[in-house]
Order: C-alpha cells, then structure tokens, then sequence
C-alpha cells in the first residue's frame, strides 16, 4: 500500500440537476459499467473485473443516486445511495463549487468537483493479499473523484 492506483470508468452515464445557480437544488445520478474499468495496467483490469473485486459477470452495473444535498460553509454534502455488487449504501461526497462564468461561445458554465471516501468491504469487495512485508496488498479505503462541468440548459 505504497503506491496510490487511479482508474477510471470508460462506459458510464451521469445525470446532474440544478436550478439555476442554486446548488442546493442539485441532484446527481450516475451509472458505469463496471468492465470499462482502467487503470493503465490490463493484468489489474482484468483482475478487478473478476469475483475478487468487481465480479463484472454478476454485477456489470455500479449506480449512484443522490438522496440529499446538506449546505456546509463553503460546499454542500451530497448523500446518496452507491449500489455495487448488489449492495446499496448510503454514503457522502462533498461537492466542491469551482465557479460559474460563461464561455467565449455565450455558454453558462459550472464547474463542479465530488469527492469522498467509501470502505471497499462495506460492499462486498473483501479481496486481500500481504505483501512480503506482511502489509496490505490492497487498501480497504477507496477515494472517489468526480470532476464535472456543467452547462446550462437553453430555456
């Protein structure tokens, strides 16, 4: 557990709401599929889309929906429900506000970044190994990082 890995997901949907620039308002709803897992390392890949980890042939789907947005000083909380691998949880992201300002094209824009931090074996995700050393191969906490731009809807 020296070496923090990223990876993305390649095939995903994600919806999110607000009315005007009333962040309080926002909902969020993403969906991925869990095989279009990338990490720049095809042997992880594809032992993250085995039952070790993801087990992508019985539960191809990971889904988020937010519940809840709780005002807090300078961002909001996001609570939501994160189902993986047939487990729903309600967890929390902090929703960072970047700014609104328009394009050069006349576009209104947001930027937004979500982030929090979930417990892999809260859902099911229990694979682990020791490295020589007797640590972790695999840490239990798993960091979520979400940024997005926004663009206003035409009226």
């Amino acid at each position: 557990m020296i070496t923090a890995v990223s990876g993305t997901f390649q095939e995903y949907t994600a919806k999110i709401t607000t009315e005007g620039e009333d962040f309080s308002t926002t909902y969020v709803e993403f969906e991925a599929q869990v095989s279009s897992i990338q990490t720049h390392n095809e042997q992880r890949d594809q032992h993250l889309k085995s039952a070790d980890f993801f087990d992508v042939e019985n539960w191809p789907v990971l889904r988020f929906e937010s519940v809840r947005i709780i005002p807090e000083k300078d961002q909001f909380l996001v609570e939501g429900n994160l189902t993986l691998k047939g487990i729903s949880k309600l967890i929390r992201l902090e929703m960072e506000i970047g700014g609104v300002a328009n394009d050069p094209w006349g576009n209104r824009k947001a930027e937004i970044t979500l982030s929090g931090k979930i417990n892999r074996k809260d859902f099911g995700l229990t694979f682990h190994v020791l490295n020589e050393a007797g640590n972790l191969l695999v840490s239990d906490d798993i960091k979520i990082i979400c940024e997005v731009q926004l663009i206003a809807a035409a009226e």
